[in-house]
């Protein structure tokens, strides 16, 4: 009946992120990639209403008037409000998947390695209640290493490094399980928050998280960089409580995020220390492979590099990695039995 099942469902793969949702659906590939943004709108007695979802809601951070606010339901790779995730995933789901079939959907959720089981039950009861036929987890980076191509089946080490919105995903996987794996709560959220802090130390500005974001985006990096440039920034002084522009440097912006950065170069170690030492010599052939968006950010493999002494490589399209190795173990039965988190 399963079999028979499949036929007529198109089954969808979730990359539930934290700054950006992604969907995949069996067959035609990547149909959505939009923020993980809801704009909803609280009447007197405290009632929410869904107003926009995605792009459209991801525009009015920072600029809603009062009894509308733009929320992001998900933190550090998790539910925090599952109310919005629940409706976010079942707008997400109804535009993606055709009316036209009459079997409900298989769903696989992404999920970060290391969530509790309560974490867990909330994602899966999301999933459920937009009619999914039946509801799969897999944890983050062993969807990513997929995606990415590596040879997650085979008796050799693979080290996959997933810098998401809001967590950093470190997992050395061999035989189709993950032998070591770390979930650290730093990404490109904690990045853009460094960007902010710095600013407000040092020039007395004040910026949202989407100016933030933008900088990290056209001047930020993680290496010197030739011509790295600088960027004007527009915010609020806030001694005088006027707008003001200033001119910020890509130096600057590697200083500001140099915690972040640090925590990541830190738990990349502490991993290799953590891996058995038939693996750590597979690790040293193939090198670490970097994905997620966090991987986008200049230089961030040439400071692996130099810091850890291995061959640092980027997935070919690192944002869609994770996405995309759920929706090959969609395609795959048998992958999918040995990845699924049980």
């Amino acid at each position: 009946m399963s079999w028979f099942q499949s036929l007529f469902s198109n089954d969808i793969a979730i990359d539930l992120g934290t700054a950006t949702t992604l969907i995949y659906i069996k067959g035609r590939g990547i149909v959505s990639r939009e923020p993980s943004v809801v704009a909803v709108q609280v009447d007197a007695r405290g009632l929410r209403r869904v107003l926009a979802v995605g792009k459209d809601a991801k525009e009015m951070i920072g600029r809603t008037p009062i009894g509308i606010e733009a929320i992001r339901p998900m933190r550090d790779g998790v539910i925090a409000d599952f109310e919005i995730t629940e409706a976010m995933l079942r707008y997400f789901i109804n535009r993606a998947h055709s009316k036209r079939t009459l079997v409900r959907p298989r769903v696989i959720i992404c999920v970060p390695c290391g969530i509790t089981d309560v974490e867990k039950r909330a994602v899966r009861e999301s999933a459920e209640s937009t009619s999914a036929r039946e509801v799969y987890l897999i944890e983050e980076p062993m969807a990513a290493a997929i995606g990415a191509g590596l040879p997650i089946t085979e008796p050799s080490g693979n080290m996959i490094v997933d810098i998401g919105g809001g967590t950093t995903e470190i997992a050395v996987i061999s035989l189709a399980g993950i032998v070591h794996s770390q979930s650290l709560k730093v990404g490109g959220d904690r990045m853009d928050q460094a960007i902010v802090d710095h600013l407000r130390r040092k020039y007395n500005l004040l910026i949202g998280e989407r100016t933030a974001e933008q900088i990290k985006i056209r001047i930020g990096n993680a290496w010197p960089q030739a011509n790295a440039g600088s960027m004007e920034v527009k915010g609020r002084d806030v001694a005088a409580g006027v707008p003001r522009t200033v001119v910020v440097g890509a130096d600057e912006v590697r200083e500001a995020l140099s915690d972040p950065l640090t925590e990541i170069v830190r738990g990349v170690r502490n991993a290799l220390e953590r891996t058995p030492p038939e693996l750590s010599a597979d690790i040293v052939d193939k090198g670490v492979v970097l994905a997620g968006g966090g991987a986008l950010l200049q230089g961030i493999e040439q400071l692996l590099r130099e810091e850890t002494g291995l061959p640092v490589l980027i997935a070919d399209d690192p944002v869609s990695a994770v996405v995309k190795g759920a929706g090959m173990a969609l395609d795959d039965d048998n992958l999918l039995r040995h990845v699924t988190v049980r």
